[in-house]
């Protein structure tokens, strides 16, 4: 089965072809990076307006690179939640108007559990079940993930993203857009203990993550404790602040996700999202995990970032499973969690 995925939940109109739920023909990503860079954040109307010009340019070169026409399609699987609402909205009615032209079965896929699957692209060996960590720009969430289309939440963010507080960190400190590589650039070779920040645990026994709190620390330490007086921060006071954030973010999501981990009996932890790019994070969660006994499995920076091939591959295994949509499908911005 050949898998046409699309992906538009943010800042990235992405499109890919899949085969089998493994096999990756094509996988097209273009950013709008240097678009919001100006702002500091991801500003949604500028996002929306670029993915309507960029939708169909995209899926006609991921369709070409795979040497794949649209009627050699097997299935169309395109990103329906969470995400931005417009953005959402430029995938998913495009992704609608391929399936009613083509007569191709449509499937909406979870970009969250896009994540978890991009793990699965990289590692075609890791065997379920396994604990999941999906941290990025907009979501923090642990999970136990049974089988592709099987995932368990256990905890997620009461505020801020992980990805979303390197953004305004990096924000307060003037270091650029995105905060994630800005501030780990920073702080490679400092001293994390050199300035030490908040890290929010939630109570004994939580699964759930707090990272407005280390954010507010960061902010105070630079502007003092009403936000309004700015001081002077030399290179290498930034490059400590960055460090020390930094590494307060990374012990928490470490963890959590080896409390879960010894939690459900699971010796195998899966991280996706943008933020699995962070070096510190994978340094630190690799080994921890191997004194606890638990295999620690990060993909490659190009399945971390938002893409297409999670959302084809896992859109395989839901239409395999019976899980087509019909054209009623909707973008859904935000994720109702039950537990």
């Amino acid at each position: 089965m050949n898998i046409l995925g699309i992906e538009t939940s943010c800042d990235e109109t992405a499109a890919a072809v899949v085969r089998d739920g493994r096999e990756i023909l094509s996988n097209a990503v273009q950013s709008q990076i240097d678009l919001h860079a100006i702002y500091g954040g991801v500003v949604p109307e500028l996002a929306c307006r670029a993915h309507i010009e960029a939708v169909v340019p995209v899926v006609e070169k991921a369709l070409e690179e795979a040497g794949t026409p649209l009627s050699r399609v097997d299935g169309i699987a395109v990103t329906c939640m969470p995400g931005l609402v417009g953005a959402l909205l430029v995938g998913v009615t495009y992704a609608k108007s391929l399936a009613l032209a083509t007569g191709k079965p449509l499937v909406g896929v979870d970009h969250i559990h896009g994540h978890i699957y991009a793990v699965n692209l990289a590692f075609p060996e890791l065997e379920y079940p396994f604990i999941s960590l999906v941290v990025s720009g907009g979501h923090t969430s642990l999970y136990h993930s049974r089988r592709e289309v099987e995932h368990e939440l256990l905890g997620s963010t009461t505020d801020d993203a992980a990805g979303e507080a390197f953004d305004k960190v990096a924000k307060i400190l003037g270091i650029g857009f995105p905060g994630g590589p800005a501030v780990e650039r920073a702080a490679r070779g400092r001293d994390p203990a050199r300035i030490e920040f908040a890290r929010t645990m939630l109570g004994p026994g939580s699964l759930d993550f707090s990272f407005s709190g280390v954010k507010t620390d960061v902010l105070y330490h630079v502007r003092g404790q009403d936000g309004k007086h700015p001081r002077a921060l030399s290179t290498g006071e930034v490059a400590d602040i960055c460090a020390g954030f930094q590494e307060a973010v990374v012990d928490v999501l470490v963890e959590k996700a080896l409390r879960a981990c010894a939690r459900r009996g699971v010796r195998r932890l899966a991280v996706g999202g943008g933020v699995a790019c962070n070096g510190r994070l994978r340094e630190k969660a690799a080994a921890r995990g191997a004194a606890a006994g638990v295999t620690t499995y990060f993909p490659p920076g190009r399945f971390c970032t938002d893409n297409a091939a999670m959302i084809a591959g896992l859109g395989y295994h839901l239409l395999r499973a019976g899980r087509a949509d019909d054209l009623t499908l909707d973008a859904v911005p935000t994720k109702l969690h039950r537990r």
